[in-house]
């Protein structure tokens, strides 16, 4: 299945393929394998560790690594509600990634990354006022969820669908 973000004015974000892997309580949720391929214009990697990623019905996307390089365990994309399609390729899942993103890394306390590119895009993409208040008020919501570790940011949640993954 396909996974495709894109920034408000529509223009491409991130593309990358993975598994679906099933649905919680929490959302839908989708499996990297190690030498998955990520890519957005002018960058790509392939990925030398797994990670699953929890697509819920909130405006946000969160990823989960598995021995990362550099540490980082929780990624969380706020963004619109991700949306689910079928085409003639299959699967995919989509959502606008609106700049602010709360990241956790071993050893380190969770926080709210890029609020500059967040504060320029709001300008310069003319973000509306009422989507400005709810993801600050999301992105406030999930920092705390990551740090007094509920679920699913509690470990274990995503520690059963990493075993998935296999």
């Amino acid at each position: 299945m396909r996974v495709r973000t894109t920034k408000w004015d529509g223009s491409p974000h991130w593309e990358f393929d993975g598994l679906w892997l099933g649905a919680d309580e929490h959302g839908d949720w989708v499996g990297f394998p190690r030498g998955t391929s990520f890519a957005r214009p002018g960058h790509a990697f392939t990925a030398s560790w797994r990670s699953v990623s929890l697509f819920p019905h909130a405006g946000w996307a969160a990823g989960f690594n598995a021995q990362h390089p550099r540490g980082l365990g929780v990624y969380v994309d706020l963004s619109t509600v991700p949306e689910w399609r079928t085409d003639a390729s299959g699967w995919m899942v989509s959502y606008v990634d609106l700049d602010l993103d709360v990241v956790e890394r071993a050893g380190q306390p969770a926080f709210i990354d890029d609020e500059d590119e967040f504060a320029e895009h709001s300008v310069s993409l003319g973000y509306p006022a009422e989507l400005v208040a709810r993801v600050r008020a999301d992105a406030e919501a999930v920092l705390e969820a990551v740090r007094r570790r509920e679920a699913p940011f509690d470990g274990a949640t995503a520690a059963g669908w990493l075993g998935r993954l296999g």
